[in-house]
């Protein structure tokens, strides 16, 4: 009997200790008692009232609780910022379609801007860019029905399709918001990295990073050694609407050009668990050459760590202007085996201590280009190399014209290799 009464104290004493950790983890989750009591009262009232709904709702087939939870999360989720969501199964899909570096659609970054899908940059060599999507184009139609009121999620399942089906596009430019229609065939995209590496002139090397993917940092380091063995001696390296792509990755290409052990970026959230720090581990093995980093307000989020991480070590001057301001960390929080959130818990900051998000990184020579200029360069860019003068010039009906934030890059460059033993 003492044996029985013995083992209920141990079951009892260990059940209550147990509950008892739970219950500290939830309130220290919350953030205090007050912020756990609140939680859990307006958790009780969202609770009454989908069952209210699914009791007393007018139409005679009441909306099931499934799909009312799931209205309610995503409504709930979709208004603290535009990084945040519900995911569900087919969105759980979706992102690992997106993170796999290889899906089916026109090749375009987008965010949404005031509850309009805009562009923030075409992926270089994408169906999008060869069609004539433009940065800052504000997508208002897809196939010639309205996509204003939807989602992003919503608003990209519409853009995305088979491989070598066309799409009609209906798109919002500039200030005046003309009305432009392109039809886009869509294309099995497989992310390109680096691209665009040359020499400018003896002793300057040039490449573009389009975004940060899963190969970007080893062909990066590729292109580089290739321009050294050409001659290289300092480096334009472009991070121009770049709009971002993986953190490790951008970490890996800080870690090219900084010493061993300095910090690369770190994160600040609510809790301590948010709080992260990401070194470079190089063992020493970097890059010495000078370096100039051209930026605009496409470059966003991965770019943007890279930029502000270079600026702040010393390591390399920006030229050109402001970056998107795109810093903020977005953790996917299970909710189920099938759902989950995908929810902003942290900002990144540079090694200085400067937050990225809304603020965008600031050039050390800010260089700027008209909307004109920018729209004719991105042509050239793309264009100009793959056909006779007279013919780009017929076709596009203007005179290739300089591009004023490289020239200073290069000037830049000239004067600190100058300075130098080369």
């Amino acid at each position: 009997m003492n044996f029985i009464k013995r083992f209920l104290v141990v079951m009892i004493t260990a059940l209550s200790l147990a509950f008892g950790y739970q219950f500290y983890s939830d309130v220290s989750l919350q953030g205090g008692f007050r912020n756990y009591w609140e939680s859990r009262q307006k958790a009780s009232e969202l609770s009454e009232a989908l069952s209210l709904v699914n009791a007393f709702y007018v139409e005679s087939e009441p909306v099931t609780l499934d799909a009312l939870t799931e209205s309610a999360l995503a409504g709930m989720i979709s208004d603290l910022d535009p990084y945040s969501e519900y995911l569900n199964f087919d969105k759980l899909k979706q992102l690992e379609e997106e993170t796999s570096q290889e899906f089916g659609g026109i090749g375009v970054e987008v965010e949404m801007r005031e509850r309009v899908l805009t562009v923030v940059a075409p992926l270089e060599g994408s169906p999008g860019e060869r069609a004539g999507l433009l940065r800052g184009d504000r997508i208002v139609e897809v196939n010639g029905e309205s996509i204003k009121g939807l989602n992003i999620i919503q608003s990209v399942s519409k853009l995305k399709g088979t491989p070598g089906t066309s799409v009609a596009i209906g798109v919002e430019r500039g200030v005046e918001k003309e009305r432009v229609d392109i039809e886009v065939m869509r294309d099995l995209i497989e992310v390109d990295n680096v691209r665009g590496s040359e020499m400018l002139e003896e002793g300057l090397g040039y490449l573009r990073i389009s975004q940060f993917g899963k190969r970007t940092s080893s062909e990066l380091k590729a292109s580089i050694d290739a321009l050294i063995e050409a001659g290289m001696r300092g480096l334009v390296l472009d991070l121009r609407n770049n709009p971002g792509g993986l953190l490790d990755v951008a970490v890996n290409v800080v870690e090219l050009f900084v010493p061993d052990g300095e910090l690369v970026v770190f994160t600040k959230g609510r809790h301590e668990m948010m709080n992260e720090e990401w070194y470079a581990e190089n063992s020493g093995q970097t890059y010495n050459f000078p370096l100039v980093i051209l930026v605009n307000p496409g470059s966003a989020s991965a770019s943007e760590i890279v930029a502000g991480a270079l600026k702040d070590s010393g390591r390399g001057k920006l030229v050109g202007e402001k970056t998107f301001g795109k810093g903020s960390v977005q953790s996917i929080l299970p909710l189920s085996a099938k759902t989950g959130l995908k929810l902003t818990t942290a900002k990144y900051y540079t090694p200085g201590g400067y937050v990225i998000h809304e603020n965008g990184i600031e050039p050390d020579v800010v260089v700027e280009l008209s909307p004109k200029e920018e729209e004719r360069l991105y042509i050239q860019r793309s264009r100009l190399k793959s056909m006779p003068l007279e013919e780009f010039v017929e076709r596009y009906e203007f005179e290739p014209i300089e591009d004023k934030q490289l020239e200073t890059a290069k000037r830049l460059l000239r004067e600190e290799l100058g300075e130098s033993r080369w």
